[in-house]
């Protein structure tokens, strides 16, 4: 997101963190698409609201919730590559003593592909296998919630996910990963005030990776616990919201490498004014830590309505990332002094908006010190560290303009994303591996009655699987085709055509990606 690592954005499931603390990243592969309800993305630095590692911007992902009556669904399919996938779910709500109201959501599936080759056969390339590898995925998800009293709503949320996966280490061995997600909360919504909302959360999370290959053996597991509290004060056209958060990981391993906790103590506020045509926000966090001490971050935004229409802003912005487990503690790897990121974040925008029509051009500058990279000569403890070692020594400066445009005109959508971007190493003066200058999409869809259907491109220009700069990715641009046809009510087939032309590309050096692949399937369901 913007130049940023994965490390440095924060995805959110039903409002909780989640990922893995030694890696300092979300397990992206292990979310199971299918009990996504929507998502939500914020772009920029968002720490002085979130916290540690909200650098390049914060991905909220939102599970089904139920709505009043009874609900079922089911949907199956199969593809390529020997895809098969089914999903079956119930949400509902009604009322209890015909005051209060109970709402419910429960969702399971299973997906399971034959899959393909990881690696591609290349010269140095020790970890070629020519097996497919596929995976096993198996997950669960339910909402639950009773409305006590007008105002005031306790709920539990819950998701689980397995996924075991093969992948390729060398000849000889059915390498995999056996990847476990669990994700739980409890909630309290309540109108103290009219102009007073307040939500108090609890909530439990789990990543776990048991690996088992031809190198050995592994258990790595991140624990969290999560305390929060959020009060929004409504002050006429304004809002003001106060924020108290502790967060606690504990990380355990097979052989005690990398065994550590850490608890964060937060506290945030925020003010949003609108006065007319103008609009401005200021904010605030402070975030202690044992580990790393404490960090305060800060932003103020502006923004000005020239018309009903058109809207310009400006904000500028502070943040941080604190170093994962590997990077303080992994043998022959991590240093243990080594300081949080920090980031200074300058951005100007314009905004269209008109009917369907919406445009957008954004202009971002974020400056990184104490950038943490993987050095080949370590800097310090060179007698533990003979291979190089994470260490702050570099400058980043991610910089560039996103593009965004969408209209409907009849029955037609068209809308596109680009991306042009500078993410570089400024010490170095090299561009951050695996991070394009140029990517984006452009989509037009049709819906009209019971036929929806849509053609899409996805591209990305030449980048670099290394930090050296001398391991090129070739550009590479993706056409997918997708419609859906309503049968009847409630009864729908559907069907997706990726990578149509068969583009032979990379995501990183050496190791393969889906070739054209179709899947289809039928769903029933509101």
């Amino acid at each position: 997101m913007r130049g940023a690592a994965n490390a440095q954005s924060i995805v959110l499931v039903d409002g909780v963190r989640v990922g893995s603390s030694t890696t300092g990243a979300a397990t992206w592969e292990a979310i199971p698409l299918s009990q996504i309800d929507h998502v939500e993305i914020v772009y920029g630095p968002l720490s002085s609201l979130y916290g540690s590692s909200a650098m390049g911007g914060v991905i909220q992902i939102f599970t089904k919730k139920g709505a009043t009556g009874f609900h079922p669904s089911v949907s199956a399919g199969v593809g390529s590559y020997g895809t098969r996938n089914v999903e079956a779910g119930v949400s509902g709500g009604s009322a209890i003593d015909g005051e209060r109201n109970f709402h419910y959501a429960i969702s399971a599936a299973h997906e399971q592909a034959d899959g393909f080759s990881a690696t591609k056969p290349a010269a140095g390339t020790f970890s070629f296998n020519p097996d497919k590898d596929g995976y096993d995925k198996d997950s669960v998800s339910g909402q639950f919630s009773v409305d006590l009293a007008k105002g005031h709503e306790i709920g539990l949320t819950l998701l689980q996910s397995r996924l075991n996966a093969q992948f390729d280490a060398g000849l000889g061995f059915d390498d995999r990963n056996v990847e476990k997600i669990e994700n739980y909360s409890l909630y309290s919504n309540n109108q103290l005030l009219p102009n007073w909302h307040s939500k108090l959360q609890l909530a439990y999370g789990i990543d776990q990776t048991d690996t088992d290959a031809s190198f050995g053996k592994s258990m790595i597991r991140t624990r969290q616990r999560q305390f929060g509290w959020q009060n929004d004060i409504n002050l006429g056209s304004d809002l003001l919201q106060l924020v108290a958060e502790r967060r606690e990981e504990k990380v355990d391993t097979d052989d005690g490498s990398v065994d550590g906790k850490r608890n964060t103590n937060s506290v945030a506020a925020a003010y949003q004014l609108k006065r007319d045509a103008h609009l401005a926000s200021v904010s605030v966090r402070s975030d202690n830590s044992a580990q790393f001490g404490t960090h305060t971050t800060g932003s103020l935004a502006y923004g000005y309505h020239i018309s009903s229409a058109l809207r310009v802003n400006a904000s500028y912005g502070t943040s941080f990332r604190a170093p994962s487990f590997n990077e303080l503690y992994f043998p022959g790897f991590g240093v243990t002094s080594n300081k949080p990121e920090q980031g200074r974040n300058a951005e100007a925008g314009i905004y269209y908006e008109a009917g369907a029509s919406h445009l957008s051009a954004v202009y971002y500058h974020n400056q990184i010190n104490d950038l943490l990279v993987n050095t080949a000569t370590c800097p310090v403890e060179q007698a533990t560290h003979p291979f190089g070692c994470a260490f702050n020594v570099d400058k980043a400066l991610l910089e560039g303009i996103s593009l965004g445009a969408s209209t409907r005109v009849g029955s037609f959508n068209l809308r596109g994303a680009l991306d042009l971007q500078n993410p570089r190493d400024t010490t170095t003066d090299k561009t951050l591996a695996r991070r394009a200058k140029r990517h984006g999409s452009v989509a037009l869809e049709y819906a009209a009655g019971a036929l929806k259907a849509g053609v899409e491109t996805v591209f990305a220009s030449t980048r670099f699987d290394d930090f050296a700069n001398k391991k090129p990715l070739p550009g590479y641009a993706l056409l997918n085709l997708y419609s859906s046809y309503d049968l009847a009510q409630n009864w729908s087939v559907f069907g997706r055509w990726n990578n149509a032309l068969n583009k032979d590309y990379e995501l990183a050096k050496n190791y393969a990606t889906a070739g054209s692949n179709l899947f289809v399937g039928v769903r029933y369901g509101y």
